[in-house]
């Protein structure tokens, strides 16, 4: 499907939260060089992703696309969830 409709954005991520009907939290965290000191940082942003069908749970690592505007905050949707948190 995405490659009839040009280059779209993917990001892996986990998800952080799942409590809002089709919709989950996914943070996704890079490495970056801080601009002055060199170090390597960890920087992580969360994205709202679109769920049709609430599968992915809390601490599920996911794959998430960018896709049209679903809402105010919603600019991105599930393409495939890459494994599974444990379970307890």
């Amino acid at each position: 499907m995405s490659e009839d409709r040009g280059n779209r954005k993917e990001r892996v991520g986990v998800v952080v939260s799942d409590v809002q009907d089709k919709t989950i939290v996914v943070r996704v965290e890079r490495r970056t060089s801080h601009p002055l000191y060199r170090k390597v940082v960890k920087v992580s942003k969360n994205f709202a992703a679109h769920d049709e069908k609430n599968e992915a749970k809390v601490g599920d690592t996911v794959r998430i696309v960018e896709t049209r505007p679903l809402s105010k905050n919603k600019n991105w949707r599930l393409l495939e969830i890459i494994s599974r948190a444990v379970q307890d």
